[in-house]
C-alpha cells in the first residue's frame, strides 16, 4: 500500500482577499482520452481558479501523464477500493487542510467539460444558506440514436430545473461546487452518527455518491441550487448494456439512499417522486394493455377528441426537445421511439425494486 504523500502545491495561499479560494478536484480512472479537455475547460473559466488536482485512481493508462502536461497537480490514490468516493475522500483530506470555511471546492468528472461561465455563476449563487451548487448537464454529440435519446432526456431535465427556480434535487457528479464548511459539517455529521456512509466526506456505502451527498447537504440544513450559467457537457452512453448499467446504478443507488436515510422532511419529496414513478410505470402498462386489447377486437375507432389529445402530446414532446436540434425534435414527434426508451427506463425501475426486495447486491460497472 502506498504511503500518503503530502502535496504542498495543493494548498493555495489564503491571503487577505475576501474572494473565496477555489480548488478543482477531478477524480479519474483511465481517462487519458478526456482529461485534457476537462482541464482545458477549467483553464478557460471567466473566473480564475486555484489549483486543479487530478486524482489518478488505480489508472493503467496515461491519465496521470496527460494531466501533468495539461498543468494539473496529480495525486495517485493509495490502496483505494471504494471507487470515486474513496478517491475523493483521500484527496479532500489533503486539499481541505489549509482552506478557510468560506473557500470552495469544485468536484467534477473527467469526462465532462464546463462552460466558461460555470465557476463565476457558482460563486454568484453561493448565498449564505447555499451549501453547494450543482451543474446542469447536457449530452455530448454522437452516440447515434441512443445518444440522441439521452440528449433529449437531459434537455428536458434542464427545463425541469429551470421551472423549479433552479433548485437542485441532485448535485450532479458531473460538476458541483461545495463550500468548504459544508464538506466539514458533513464529515462531522458522519463522525457523530447523524448521517451514515462512513467517517469522511463522501459516503462509501452508496452506489450514487452524488445523490447521497445531496441529501447530506440538505440534512445539515443547507440549500442546493443549479443556476442557469452552470452548464456542463458530459458523456453519453453509446451502447444499451452501458446505459443499462449506468441507469441501474443510478436507480438502485437512489432507492438505497432513501432506505438508509428513512422518511424525513428532506427525503419526503424523493419518496413521493419514486411513488409517482411507480404509478407512471403502472399507467403506461395499462395503456399498452388496453391498446392491444382494442386492436385485438378488430378495427379501432378513431375519435376526434382523442386524436386532438394525441396531437397535444406530440407538440409537448417536440417543444420540450427544443435545443437538441431539429433531428431530435422530429424523433420526439414520432412518440414511438421515445415510448421504447420509456419502457427501458421502466424496466430499470422494476428491476431495481426486484433486486432490492431479493437483497441482491448491485455490482459497480465501469461505463
Amino acid at each position: 500500500m502506498k504511503q500518503r504523500t503530502h502535496h504542498p502545491e495543493l494548498q493555495p495561499s489564503l491571503g487577505s482577499s475576501a474572494a473565496p479560494q477555489i480548488v478543482a478536484v477531478i477524480p479519474a480512472h483511465n481517462e487519458a482520452g478526456r482529461i485534457g479537455a476537462a482541464i482545458a475547460a477549467l483553464r478557460a473559466q471567466s473566473r480564475a481558479l486555484g489549483p486543479v488536482v487530478v486524482v489518478a485512481d488505480n489508472c493503467t493508462d496515461a491519465t496521470a501523464d496527460v494531466a501533468r502536461r495539461a498543468g494539473a497537480t496529480v495525486v495517485e490514490s493509495a490502496g483505494n477500493r471504494h471507487k470515486k468516493a474513496g478517491a475523493l475522500n483521500q484527496v479532500l483530506e489533503q486539499v481541505l487542510g489549509d482552506l478557510a470555511d468560506g473557500d470552495l471546492v469544485l468536484v467534477q468528472d473527467a469526462d465532462t467539460t464546463l462552460v466558461p461561465s460555470f465557476v463565476a455563476s457558482a460563486v454568484d449563487a453561493m448565498a449564505d444558506d447555499v451549501g453547494a451548487v450543482g451543474g446542469i448537464f447536457y449530452g455530448e454529440p454522437g452516440g447515434g440514436l441512443l445518444g440522441m435519446l439521452q440528449r433529449i432526456e437531459f434537455q428536458r431535465y434542464a427545463r425541469e430545473i429551470a421551472r423549479r427556480a433552479y433548485r437542485a434535487d441532485v448535485l450532479t457528479g458531473t460538476a458541483t461546487v461545495f463550500r468548504v464548511s459544508t464538506l466539514r459539517r458533513i464529515r462531522q455529521a458522519r463522525l457523530h452518527g447523524l448521517i451514515g456512509g462512513g467517517t469522511s466526506y463522501y459516503s462509501l456505502a452508496s452506489l450514487t455518491e452524488d445523490d447521497e451527498i445531496t441529501k447530506a447537504v440538505r440534512t445539515i440544513g443547507c440549500r442546493t441550487v443549479s443556476p442557469a450559467g452552470c452548464r456542463v457537457v458530459t458523456e453519453v452512453m453509446t451502447t444499451v448494456p452501458k446505459l443499462w448499467h449506468q441507469r441501474m446504478r443510478w436507480q438502485r443507488g437512489a432507492l438505497e439512499n432513501l432506505r438508509d436515510y428513512g422518511w424525513t422532511t428532506v427525503t419526503a419529496p424523493y419518496f413521493v417522486r419514486q411513488i409517482l414513478m411507480g404509478l407512471s410505470v403502472l399507467a403506461l402498462a395499462l395503456y399498452l394493455y388496453f391498446t392491444v386489447w382494442m386492436l385485438a377486437r378488430g378495427r379501432p375507432e378513431f375519435s376526434p377528441f382523442w386524436v386532438a389529445v394525441g396531437l397535444v402530446f406530440v407538440v409537448e414532446k417536440v417543444v420540450t426537445a427544443r435545443g437538441t436540434g431539429i433531428r431530435s425534435q422530429l424523433l420526439a414527434g414520432t412518440l414511438a421511439v421515445e415510448l421504447v426508451y420509456d419502457l427501458f427506463q421502466h424496466a430499470v425501475y422494476l428491476r431495481s425494486l426486484w433486486d432490492m426486495a431479493r437483497r441482491r447486491e448491485e455490482r459497480w460497472c465501469a461505463t
